[in-house]
C-alpha cells in the first residue's frame, strides 16, 4: 500500500532548528506548522534594512525639493532614487528569506519520518521530515495483459493484505501506458474503498481479481 501523496521536506536555509512540533507517526493538517528555525539575524538584517530604507525616503524627498528649487542637478536625485531602489530590494530579499523560517505541512496527512531534532543546525537542502498523505491508499500490482479487455478503469477488485489477514475492497484507477512485451504483464494502480483504520502505508498482499468468464 503506497500513499496517493509522499514528499520529503528540506531546508532551504542555514539555521538552528527553533522549535520541531511532530515527531514520527504524528498526525499533521494542511498549512500547520512543523518545524521553526531560529531567524533572528534575519530580523535583525530587516530591521536594520527598514532603517535604511527611512533614511533613503527622506534624501530622496530632499533631493526633489531642491531640484524643483534648482538648487541641484536631476543627477543627485537620480541616485537618490538608485539607492531607494536598493534597499527595497534589500529588504524584499530578507522577506523572501524569513519566510523560509519557518516549514509548514504541504498536505494534510502523517508524518513517517522525523530526521533531525531541535536545537541542531542544518544546512540549506537538508531533509527535516518526511510527510505523507494517507488518507487515499493506493495500491500497485502487474497483471497479465490479456486480462485488459476485462479490467479496466473503474473495474472494482478486492485487496487480501497480510498484515490484517482480511480483505479490502478496491478500484481499479489506471493502467500502465504500455505493455512489457517480455513478460505480458501492465502495471495497473487501484485505490482502496474509504479509509480503514488499519491499513498503514508500506503493507503489501494479493490483489483477487474477478474476470468474466
Amino acid at each position: 500500500l503506497t500513499p496517493r501523496r509522499y514528499t520529503t521536506l528540506a531546508a532551504e536555509i542555514g539555521a538552528r532548528v527553533q522549535r520541531l512540533t511532530v515527531r514520527d507517526g504524528s498526525s499533521i493538517r494542511s498549512g500547520e506548522l512543523l518545524v521553526e528555525f531560529d531567524c533572528s539575524l534575519q530580523q535583525a538584517q530587516l530591521e536594520r534594512a527598514q532603517a535604511t530604507l527611512t533614511a533613503a525616503e527622506k534624501q530622496l524627498a530632499i533631493q526633489r525639493r531642491l531640484v524643483e528649487l534648482n538648487a541641484t542637478g536631476r543627477q543627485e536625485q537620480d541616485q537618490a532614487e538608485a539607492e531607494l531602489g536598493k534597499t527595497r530590494a534589500e529588504m524584499s530579499q530578507i522577506r523572501v528569506q524569513l519566510g523560509k523560517c519557518r516549514v509548514v505541512a504541504p498536505f494534510g496527512g502523517r508524518v513517517a519520518e522525523q530526521k533531525v531534532r531541535e536545537q541542531q543546525f542544518v544546512q540549506p537542502g537538508q531533509p527535516l521530515l518526511e510527510v505523507l498523505d494517507d488518507s487515499v491508499l493506493e495500491v500497485e500490482f502487474i497483471m497479465p495483459s490479456r486480462w485488459m479487455s476485462q479490467v479496466r478503469a473503474g473495474s472494482a477488485v478486492r485487496i487480501a493484505v497480510d498484515e490484517t489477514g482480511r480483505e479490502y475492497p478496491a478500484k481499479v484507477q489506471r493502467l500502465g501506458a504500455r505493455v512489457d512485451p517480455v513478460s505480458q504483464s501492465v502495471k495497473v494502480v487501484a485505490t482502496i474503498d474509504g479509509r480503514p483504520p488499519e491499513l498503514v502505508a508500506g503493507m503489501s498482499g494479493r490483489v483477487l481479481v474477478q474476470r468474466a468468464p
